[in-house]
């Protein structure tokens, strides 16, 4: 659920084991089974989350209904017009649409134009009445299209016009229709790639026509060798072999008669087209997975535990430190002072014992008439290599 929020508590805060800690606080009972309780959230919530990526990678459509309003009102002639439009009979041709209850949309969101349902919209005139060059009206979508709630076309005249609206649907993913004997063969009349090549994949199992000792090929039946030519074929090659059996879907055909009856202005005609829309849920399981509304208030949790942690951990110390000296005073002392020395060597790098080495005693040891005679030696033999070189560049 999105607005659980789930309080992130890391155990690799906590370097005391789960006993120790038990023994210190008592009342860190409740914590472990909270550790125990978010290790299942994470794993429950992970799956969740795989699952959701999983889904958004396939399309997620469902099944509505747009309205199509088609409908035209008509302009007498006015005699007495100042401008040459409205001196000239015309009418206009409209033609709208909407998706009916439109649970899809989104507050905050902007809800789909009538235009992006489709690919093209073409109005076919009479021919006879328009000519060969002006009886088309067509509408393409490009890549810089601007969508629109609906179209407009103005002609001059006065009299009732046959048009034919013919609708292509902006399919997502792109739909095509099937080649007719392939069609009749797999029940398909129009459909996606995938879906097509689905089904032929549970054609090819149904009849059992996988050939038993080379898996990678297809036994053609008598309907396969009819559409693919050939009694044998991989099904690799089924995707390459489609493209010349798959066309472009049918548009949708309307026929409408434009009036000029001043009785019938103002009549519209309904028609209800089957479209697929985007599932509502499919942005709702993007915004789950992309919401960070949180993480704040998490990261201010993780904070207090981890201050919470290591304050125990600095009250055991020093709780460790007075058990051990009310034990044994002199001892923590010395091992204490010893620790003390080790800790300054570290940090100074401080070769030899500076403690022992400030008292005289320490020079009255048995090595230290070695050790003398050892220095004046090196100086000795030092002294000699620098008169060598001296007295080599001098002969020279």
């Amino acid at each position: 659920d999105k607005k659980f929020k789930k309080r992130s508590i890391c155990t690799s805060h906590c370097p005391l084991p789960p006993e120790q800690i038990r023994e210190l606080v008592p009342e860190s009972q409740a914590y472990m089974d909270l550790l125990a309780f978010e290790r299942k959230l994470d794993q429950t919530i992970m799956r969740k989350r795989v699952d959701i990526q999983e889904a958004l990678k396939r399309p997620m459509k469902q099944k509505r209904k747009l309205r199509l309003y088609i409908s035209n009102t008509f302009n007498p002639a006015r005699p007495d017009a100042d401008d040459s439009d409205g001196s000239i009979a015309s009418w206009e041709l409209r033609v709208e649409g909407k998706l009916l209850d439109d649970v899809s949309f989104v507050p905050g969101k902007q809800k789909k134009k009538f235009s992006s349902f489709f690919k093209s919209l073409v109005i076919e005139l009479d021919k006879d009445l328009y000519g060969p060059d002006n009886h088309l009206v067509e509408w393409h979508r490009t890549p810089t299209t601007q969508e629109t709630d609906g179209f407009q076309v103005k002609r001059p005249g006065d009299v009732s016009v046959r048009c034919t609206l013919l609708l292509m649907l902006d399919y997502q993913p792109p739909q095509f229709k099937l080649d007719p004997r392939l069609a009749r063969l797999l029940g398909i009349h129009t459909q996606t790639r995938s879906c097509i090549i689905q089904a032929l994949w549970q054609y090819v199992k149904t009849n059992k026509l996988q050939d038993s000792h080379d898996k990678e090929y297809i036994n053609c039946d008598k309907y396969f060798q009819q559409i693919f030519d050939c009694p044998r074929l991989k099904f690799s090659e089924i995707p390459q072999r489609l493209t010349n059996l798959l066309l472009p879907p049918d548009p949708i055909v309307i026929n409408h008669v434009i009036s000029v009856d001043p009785n019938d202005q103002k009549k519209t005609a309904c028609y209800d087209i089957d479209v697929e829309v985007e599932d509502p849920l499919k942005s709702q399981m993007s915004s789950f997975l992309l919401s960070t509304a949180n993480q704040q208030e998490i990261a201010s949790l993780d904070n207090k535990i981890h201050e919470t942690i290591e304050s125990i951990n600095q009250l055991k110390i020093q709780r460790d430190f007075m058990l051990s000296f009310s034990r044994d005073p002199k001892g923590y002392i010395q091992d204490w002072l010893k620790s003390q020395s080790r800790d300054l060597k570290l940090m100074t790098d401080v070769v030899g014992n500076p403690e022992e080495e400030r008292r005289a005693a320490f020079y009255h040891e048995p090595w230290s008439q070695e050790a003398v005679s050892r220095y004046f030696y090196c100086k000795i033999q030092q002294r000699r290599q620098e008169l060598e070189q001296a007295l080599a560049v001098r002969n020279t």
